[in-house]
């Protein structure tokens, strides 16, 4: 009971602090700081995801990054369509991120520790050079929104304030959800399957099936994370798909305090702050 209030303590200050930023910036006339806690709240969010897999499965995954990419990308093939109503092209980011997710974590799961690293690094490498081919969306030289997306039919992401504030929206969101899956019968046979697998299995349990459940809602959902970033910068490119980009993910998840999921967010405000 008492580390319960302690944690959910924690993250109360944490996203009080990240919401403090925007009044902070107006205070001090420092409308870039507007952009950077955007930007914090993104990749915190994708590191919310990576850390449930990190931190509560045991899953290393060097790809997760691919996940940002697919959501940054579905943005742009509905941009070139003139689609661009978030409540469409978030949806459409989260399924075709789970597909792709479901796709290579059925693959990848076969196998255990450093082969598993390899391949998830393998699937998103194979996607980063399929995105440098993409010549619709400039191939290597990127691919510059004409727009960004809308709520509704109304602008509110032209607006820095309101990215901050939909963004801080939809990480409060993923918080609470990776948390309740954390602490469910879902997320403890997960963590139990890292603590000791084979008599996990000896009891009965489906390690592929739980682990590949995990991986999925985990990519599913780091989609999301890709869709703001190319609306914060207008801009997408196979550099978001880069193996450096998971890497960072994986930091900002181990310096806040893997497994405990806030520490995800903590990570990512410490890592993209200095």
């Amino acid at each position: 009971m008492i580390r319960a209030m302690a944690r959910y303590a924690v993250a109360a200050v944490v996203f009080w602090g990240i919401a403090a930023i925007p009044l902070v910036a107006d205070f001090l006339g420092q409308s870039y700081l507007i952009s950077l806690a955007t930007r914090i709240v993104i990749f915190a969010l994708a590191a919310v995801t990576l850390d449930f897999l990190l931190g509560i499965g045991g899953l290393v995954s060097l790809g997760h990054a691919a996940f940002i990419g697919i959501g940054a990308y579905v943005v742009a093939v509905f941009s070139l369509y003139g689609v661009s109503e978030l409540l469409i092209v978030l949806p459409a980011a989260v399924i075709l991120s789970g597909l792709f997710a479901l796709a290579t974590g059925a693959l990848a799961l076969r196998t255990r520790g450093i082969n598993f690293i390899m391949i998830t690094l393998a699937f998103a490498q194979m996607l980063y050079f399929g995105t440098t081919s993409f010549s619709a969306l400039g191939g290597d030289d990127g691919f510059t929104l004409p727009m960004r997306s809308s709520v509704l039919g109304f602008r509110g992401l032209d607006s820095p304030t309101g990215l901050f504030w939909i963004s801080f929206t939809l990480l409060a969101f993923t918080y609470l959800l990776f948390q309740a899956l954390a602490l469910s019968s879902f997320g403890r046979a997960l963590s139990a399957l890292k603590q000791n697998s084979d008599r996990m299995e000896a009891l009965g349990v489906d390690r592929w099936q739980i682990q590949l459940r995990a991986y999925v809602i985990s990519g599913g959902v780091c989609a999301i994370a890709g869709v703001l970033l190319a609306n914060l910068t207008g801009f997408v490119s196979p550099s978001y798909i880069a193996w450096q980009r998971s890497g960072d993910l994986i930091i900002m998840s181990v310096v806040g305090g893997q497994g405990t999921i806030i520490g995800a967010i903590a990570g990512a405000a410490g890592f993209l702050g200095l």
